[in-house]
């Protein structure tokens, strides 16, 4: 029960091409990047951190590991890789399913059939890909066989297992988190598939600007990286020799041609979505203005629902400026308007301007901890009655029970403020939003104090006496 979504993802790798001479084509009976899949762990490059002597991951491919894994990583980091590497070891069964395909009852007639497997002395691997595609009933149909290691599994995931995985089932295993590749383990990946007879055996050559090219355009991720090879590799193939002798040469050209443009690494509904969006906010938050821009664009570049950037820079308007710079909330609210009537392409303008407004903008955070420590005072049982004579008495009766009885009404004041109690007896006395000396927050600050002085008075807690 093997669906891999790639043709021969779990076979072994293809025979060696045709090493005869004359400018033969590629050959296109698989993917370049499967056709150089790693076939042992000394072709694997980039995860050192995970496959040193004793670690997890290196006796699970060499057959003696027993713990199941949760592999976390972006694409193109050899999640793939190392399932096909572990489906090789020996005295074990392997079976692939993909979250995109399975239901629970593909999972558990896989499961019945590892448990049938185990009282026969055979141990069975289940690699899952995509997991985080799985639906919570899906996954908790697996808990039962991980822990009781009816099965092995080795789970593929491009998202946060953190939020993407049930709880119960991240404990049972263990999450090892593959990095992006640098660029030299990238460049080692395409020299490699260039002279391999597996890829393109050194039928082309590969200029050294477009091998850089390739690699930048990969971004840390080899299968965008061989897949643009190929693309390029192939053009040139099918294409005139130039008339010269020896193979054809892919140069910068015929990268640019073959690929527009570097797609941009951002999945709407992975987990590049959340560290772009929360790059973005800590960018302005910690006034980057270009950085913050930068991250806008890898965001609209991508796709994202531009409503949703709004909301954020609404959010933040708040949370990280508030009262420094009044406007800000302003700002960020005729921007999401702007997205609401105008659309894009054009409100990308205003969302910009917004995001410099916001980056630029002095910051505080008075008026997070203000509402923080109110509510936690509130959950702490902090409440209180409130004051008589704050409560509603716009109805019979109130008057005799005390309510809305000595009430000042500021307005009747020349300075508009009057002391007089507001908070429950408990709370008098607290402060709650303390202004920063940052933008207009400065001013506020005095003008705080003042009115607190004003309100509260001496130190008589009741309204209204000396």
């Amino acid at each position: 029960m093997t669906d891999t979504g790639e043709r021969g993802l779990f076979d072994p790798p293809a025979p060696d091409l045709d090493e005869g001479t004359g400018p033969l084509l590629i050959d296109t009976s698989g993917p370049l990047a499967v056709r150089m899949r790693p076939r042992s762990l000394d072709e694997v490059v980039g995860q050192d951190h995970l496959l040193g002597t004793g670690s997890p991951l290196r006796r699970l491919v060499e057959g003696s590991g027993a713990a199941s894994v949760l592999l976390y990583g972006p694409p193109g980091t050899g999640k793939t890789t190392m399932a096909s590497l572990i489906s090789t070891a020996t005295g074990r069964r392997f079976v692939a399913l993909s979250a995109l395909s399975a239901g629970v009852k593909e999972v558990r007639a896989v499961i019945e059939t590892a448990r049938r497997a185990l009282v026969a002395g055979e141990q069975t691997v289940l690699f899952i890909d995509e997991v985080h595609r799985f639906s919570k009933t899906q996954q908790d149909a697996l808990l039962d066989a991980v822990e009781n290691r009816i099965v092995l599994l080795v789970a593929a995931t491009t998202e946060n297992p953190s939020f993407s995985v049930v709880a119960p089932l991240l404990s049972r295993s263990l999450v090892l988190q593959l990095n992006p590749l640098d660029d030299e383990a990238v460049r080692t990946v395409l020299l490699r598939a260039v002279d391999d007879p597996r890829g393109l055996g050194g039928r082309v050559v590969v200029a050294d600007d477009a091998l850089e090219h390739i690699v930048a355009l990969a971004g840390g991720d080899a299968r965008r990286g061989l897949t643009a090879l190929e693309v390029a590799a192939g053009a040139v193939q099918e294409g005139p020799q130039n008339g010269h002798d020896g193979p054809p040469t892919v140069d910068l050209a015929d990268v640019e041609a073959a690929m527009d443009r570097a797609a941009v690494r951002y999945d709407r509904d992975g987990d590049q979505h959340y560290d772009v969006i929360s790059a973005f906010i800590k960018s302005i938050r910690g006034s980057d203005v270009d950085a913050a821009v930068h991250y806008l664009a890898r965001m609209i570049s991508a796709g994202e629902d531009p409503r949703f950037i709004a909301r954020r820079l609404m959010i933040h308007a708040s949370e990280d400026i508030g009262m420094a710079d009044p406007t800000a909330i302003q700002v960020a609210v005729a921007a999401a308007q702007v997205v609401a009537l105008v659309g894009m392409p054009e409100a990308r303008l205003a969302l910009t301007q917004a995001t410099i407004h916001l980056a630029t903008a002095p910051k505080s955070g008075a008026v997070v901890s203000a509402i923080g420590a109110a509510m936690s005072d509130v959950a702490a049982g902090k409440a209180g009655a409130v004051p008589p004579h704050l409560r509603d008495g716009h109805y019979a009766g109130a008057a005799a029970l005390g309510n809305a009885q000595g009430y000042r009404y500021p307005h009747d004041d020349p300075d508009g403020v009057v002391r007089q109690q507001y908070p429950p007896d408990q709370l008098v006395g607290t402060d709650y939003y303390v202004p920063t000396d940052h933008g207009n927050e400065r001013g506020l600050r005095s003008r705080v104090e003042r009115l607190r002085a004003i309100v509260r008075g001496g130190r008589d807690r009741r309204a209204g006496t000396d």
